[in-house]
């Protein structure tokens, strides 16, 4: 495999627009989730805890994503 250039800007830029978009896509499929279980089971609470938990999961990628950043340079 080829060695990725850290200094070709259309990587940069894929790279950081993935990172723009990540966290309001999570927090966004978490709540969809939420909101079709919700109905499917006729509840009131589903969407708020999948909310949170697609909250969650973008941090904690988000942060994955900027420590492999940090630890190239």
């Amino acid at each position: 495999m080829p060695k990725k250039n850290m200094n070709d800007p259309f990587q940069l830029l894929g790279r950081y627009s993935y990172l723009a978009f990540l966290l309001p896509v999570s927090t966004f499929i978490g709540y969809a989730i939420g909101y079709l279980l919700d109905k499917l089971f006729h509840t009131h609470f589903l969407y708020l805890v999948f909310l949170l938990l697609g909250i969650a999961s973008g941090f904690i990628e988000l942060l994955r994503e900027l420590n492999r950043d940090a630890g190239n340079q």
